[in-house]
């Protein structure tokens, strides 16, 4: 009992609080060693009073001084615990018993009563309702990933596998594909990471001063930064599309001779510029944890800005391809198409999920800014429209456009007739 107090309480928090953060276990843990190093000075240099006496001795929970025989040492209840604040007052007890021996339970460990330091263990509704509300939310953003993995690993497979589907804007789609695909693995590994780092069994003190180590957290710290370049490549595809899809419709730039080198820079070396100075301001000025704690926002700022940058750019690029359309299909209304309205609505519904669109939407609503409700709406929106929208790029730019469906029906009506040359042949 004596040498797994401290990780009990520890774990007792974090079974109160599922989603506590690794900086409460860290702050913890430094603080307990803190508490130990003040203890050991205690023993080593207090005085020893005479005659027969109870020991001072540190038993990893609390520090307890030299007892008289057949006495209740009081002392206060240790300051590192998470919930001191509420527990300042109390105490922890000992007995000392008449031969100067510390009281001892059955089972041989020494009997303390730290009933008036613990935390109370009570969940409310609402702490509950949060918790299940969080493990919906992975569940979902789960799901979304490997729905959107699934069909856009089958949609790049089409477009790279069809001679006549080869072309700059196909191209375009899949590297967008490539970086929704790395998204989502890159997302899934993120979490499996931080799952194993924070969720290793601790069997004794060694152990948590591991799992706190800057050696153990390597693996999450890499995860965490192929995650934060994953998604801004992600963003500069959209960019990309968008910067495509305006020099075919209005401009004409980037696209003389099919030059493909520019978007293959703006796509996967511009997320560079942007991660690289995330990483050595997170290794120099707050290494801590897995990184996936922003204390100093300024430094996120470095993450942030580029993606409501193309988002921003992305919105001006679709209104301006939209009053392009709108114009065209009133047009074509003169000349006898009643459904332009509709046209125009499937071409908007369209073009959101390409351009990626849907960020604006809480682009002022920062998480620093959001709260309560508005907080969760904020949280289901982006993780459901982030997880589901690859599958939703695969479906509209591959599986629903009309140029592959008629090269992938050739493709499997000639291999079904080289299969029945071959049989007949035989």
């Amino acid at each position: 009992m004596g040498g797994m107090a401290l990780t009990c309480l520890l774990l007792l928090k974090m079974l109160k609080v599922e989603m506590v953060g690794g900086k409460v276990l860290e702050e913890t843990y430094m603080r307990w060693i803190h508490y130990k190093d003040e203890c050991v000075k205690m023993i080593d240099y207090e005085p020893f009073p005479q005659g027969l006496f109870c020991n001072r001795t540190f038993d990893r929970y609390a520090c307890w001084p030299d007892g008289p025989p057949g006495s209740v040492v009081n002392v206060s209840c240790p300051s590192y615990l998470p919930w001191f604040d509420k527990v300042s007052q109390g105490v922890v007890r000992r007995r000392c018993g008449s031969d100067g021996h510390w009281v001892e339970e059955e089972d041989g460990e020494v009997w303390r009563d730290m009933s008036q330091c613990e935390e109370e263990q009570e969940i409310t509704s609402q702490e509950l309702w949060f918790k299940q509300l969080m493990v919906s939310f992975r569940m979902l953003y789960t799901v979304g990933y490997t729905l959107s993995l699934f069909t856009l690993v089958s949609a790049l497979i089409i477009l790279l596998s069809i001679r006549k589907l080869h072309c700059t804007r196909n191209y375009i789609h899949a590297n967008l594909f490539v970086s929704f695909i790395l998204r989502a693995v890159s997302v899934i590994v993120k979490d499996t990471m931080l799952e194993r780092h924070w969720g290793r069994e601790i069997m004794r003190q060694a152990d948590l001063g591991e799992m706190l180590s800057h050696e153990a957290a390597i693996g999450c710290r890499m995860a965490q930064v192929v995650m934060q370049y994953c998604v801004l490549a992600n963003h500069y595809w959209f960019f990309g599309e968008a910067i495509y899809l305006y020099s075919v419709l209005i401009a004409s730039v980037l696209i003389e001779n099919n030059k493909y080198l520019p978007y293959i820079c703006l796509g996967w070396g511009t997320p560079l510029l942007f991660v690289l100075p995330w990483m050595l301001a997170k290794l120099l000025r707050e290494n801590k944890e897995c990184w996936a704690v922003n204390e100093n926002m300024s430094y996120w700022w470095i993450i942030r800005f580029p993606i409501l940058f193309a988002s921003l750019i992305n919105l001006l690029i679709f209104m301006k391809i939209l009053k392009v359309i709108l114009s065209k299909l009133r047009a074509n209304n003169q000349n006898g198409y009643p459904d332009y309205k509709l046209r125009l609505a499937k071409a908007t519904l369209t073009l959101i999920p390409l351009f990626g669109i849907h960020e604006v939407i809480f682009i002022f609503a920062t998480d620093e800014q959001t709260t309560g409700i508005l907080r969760y709406i904020k949280v289901f929106f982006t993780l459901f429209l982030n997880s589901f929208q690859g599958f939703l790029v695969a479906v509209l730019y591959c599986y629903c456009n009309k140029e592959v469906k008629t090269e992938l029906v050739k493709k499997l009506r000639s291999c079904r007739m080289e299969m029945e040359v071959v049989c007949c042949g035989q």
